[in-house]
This record gives C-alpha cells, sequence and structure tokens, in this order.
C-alpha cells in the first residue's frame, strides 16, 4: 500500500517536473497548430461558400458538400502534429498523463468529448449535408455550417441556431432534400365544405403548374389531393420547388394566385370559428410531415382569415 502511494507520488513529481520543462518555443508550437487549423478551416469554409453562390444550384450543392470533408482533413492533420508535440514532452510519463485526460474527459469535458464524436459521425455517414433544409431536435432550417462541435442552421425567420452535434444520437434527423437542388413542399388550402370542390382543385393545379418556381420531372410530379371533414374541405398539393431556398417564395405564390381565382369562382374560405378548430386527420403521419403540415396549418389560418376579411370590404 505503501509502496502504491509512493509510486503515485513518485509519478506526479514526475509530470509537475516535465512541465515546468516545457520550452516556450514547444509551447507556442502548440498552440500555432492549433490556430492554424481553426484559420485554415474558416478560409476554407468562406472561399468555398462564395464560390458556390457563384454556381448553378447543383454545382452550388455540390461544392458545400466537400466544405466539410476538407475542413475535418485540416483538423486530423493538426491534430496529428500536435499529438507528435504531447508525445516528445511527455514520453515517459504518457501513461500518467492519458489517466489524467481520461478523468478531465469523463468529469468535466464529457459533453464536448460527444460532440466531437457526433462532428465524425455526421463526417462520415453523413446524415445531412451543407445546403440540405433539415429538422432535427425542434428546429428546422438550412444548414449552413458542420462543425466538429456543432452544427448551424438558419431557420425560416432567418435565425442561426448551433446546435450540438451530440444531439445526433438522441433526435431523429429528417433532410427535405438530401442533397438535392430541388425539394418537395406541401401547401394546404381550405375551403368551405358546399364550395365546388372539383372547380377549386382545377384552379389549384393550374396554380402550382403555371408557378415560376415549379419543378416538373418524372422523379417530381405534381400530386393534389382533396379530404372532406365535417366542417370545411382541405386541398394539398405536393410539388417540387426547382430551388430548395424558394421554398416560402412558393408556397405563398400557389397561395396569392389560387385565392384570388376561389374569389372570382365564389369559392368560400370556411368559417373562422371552424378554422379554430385543429384539422382531424386519420392515421398516422411521420414526425416531419405532421411537423410540417402544422406550420402550414397556422399559415393557412392567417391567409383564410385575409381573405374573408378582403371579401367582405368588398361587399361592402
Amino acid at each position: 500500500m505503501v509502496n502504491g502511494e509512493e509510486t503515485v507520488e513518485t509519478g506526479r513529481e514526475q509530470l509537475l517536473e516535465t512541465l515546468r520543462s516545457i520550452e516556450t518555443q514547444t509551447l507556442v508550437t502548440m498552440i500555432l497548430i492549433l490556430l492554424v487549423a481553426y484559420i485554415l478551416g474558416k478560409i476554407v469554409t468562406i472561399i468555398l461558400s462564395k464560390l458556390s453562390e457563384q454556381m448553378s444550384r447543383s454545382g452550388s450543392v455540390k461544392v458545400k458538400m466537400i466544405i466539410p470533408a476538407i475542413k475535418f482533413g485540416i483538423y486530423v492533420i493538426a491534430f496529428y502534429y500536435f499529438l507528435g508535440e504531447i508525445l516528445t514532452i511527455f514520453g515517459p510519463e504518457l501513461f500518467l498523463l492519458t489517466g489524467l485526460v481520461g478523468a478531465i474527459i469523463g468529469f468535466g469535458l464529457k459533453d464536448i468529448f460527444a460532440d466531437f464524436v457526433g462532428g465524425v459521425v455526421v463526417a462520415f455517414e453523413r446524415p445531412y449535408q451543407v445546403g440540405d433544409k433539415i429538422t432535427l431536435g425542434n428546429y428546422y432550417g438550412e444548414v449552413i455550417d458542420i462543425g466538429l462541435r456543432a452544427t448551424k442552421l438558419v431557420t425560416p425567420d432567418d435565425d442561426t441556431v448551433t446546435i450540438p452535434n451530440s444531439l445526433i444520437f438522441n433526435e431523429s434527423i429528417a433532410s427535405s432534400n438530401y442533397g438535392d437542388p430541388e425539394m418537395m413542399v406541401v401547401i394546404d388550402l381550405y375551403i368551405a365544405s358546399e364550395s365546388d370542390v372539383n372547380g377549386a382543385m382545377k384552379i389549384l393545379r393550374e396554380t402550382v403548374v403555371s408557378s415560376r418556381y415549379i419543378y416538373i420531372s418524372r422523379r417530381s410530379p405534381i400530386i393534389l389531393l382533396h379530404k372532406s371533414l365535417p366542417f370545411y374541405t382541405r386541398l394539398r398539393a405536393r410539388a417540387y420547388v426547382n430551388d430548395l431556398r424558394d421554398e416560402f417564395e412558393f408556397e405563398s405564390d400557389v397561395h396569392t394566385r389560387a385565392w384570388i381565382e376561389f374569389k372570382k369562382k365564389g369559392i368560400r374560405a370556411p368559417q373562422l370559428h371552424v378554422l379554430s378548430v385543429p384539422p382531424v386527420e386519420e392515421g398516422r403521419e411521420s414526425s416531419d410531415s405532421t411537423r410540417r403540415n402544422v406550420r402550414l396549418n397556422r399559415r393557412n389560418r392567417k391567409d383564410s382569415e385575409f381573405n374573408i376579411d378582403s371579401q367582405k370590404d368588398s361587399e361592402l
């Protein structure tokens, strides 16, 4: 027992002596390695992001996809040289140093370490890429940066959200486009149950097809659905936008022009007290679709109120 305590005490003294003997030049070299890696990562991100903005959408997506890989390579090289300096300094005391680092990670830096592990997983498995529209946790937005510790999103409200990479171990990730420049947009319109459904569906189709934001192909068709509910009818259009950044412009364009035509044909919105009741859906939808429908329902209620007010003003 005494010999064990003496061994630990001797190891501590050796470690302290080694720390005191570190040359200033070596310490500066270690700091410079980390600093240069950080600056290079930022420069690569800025240059490639600017370059991607001058390219077509498909080319922009490809350029943004390689940004995390290049940054990861820079950090790996920096870690290699940084580890070399560590081994040079703490060669004989490496075992004791490893135990000390393990204790620090276990008690004080476990969350940060989990974030770094999550960053490595994202870099290799690529559940999402820079430029994707994703839902992660309680946030939805476009991925603008993937770092080793955190991922940054820009929400529809133009807020930049920094999400720790460790969140991928506990939360589901939904990617709306997964690297493709085009993306499906779900648009819901609600009309009074006594309105002409066939006429409304025809107007909705013409409005969607004629939108300047639409993207149509064999893999990206337009799907129109309608569902009669107790007090109103829901019209749903599923169509692809040619640039995911135009998601809300496309939705607004379809809403505005469709309601103008609805008004000409006498197609009315449901009463306000009906719209205060959440839509009754049959079956279960995925969590991503449910969150998207909630956002669309709220927006549609506002649009319907606006159209009812406009109709009243015109009647007066």
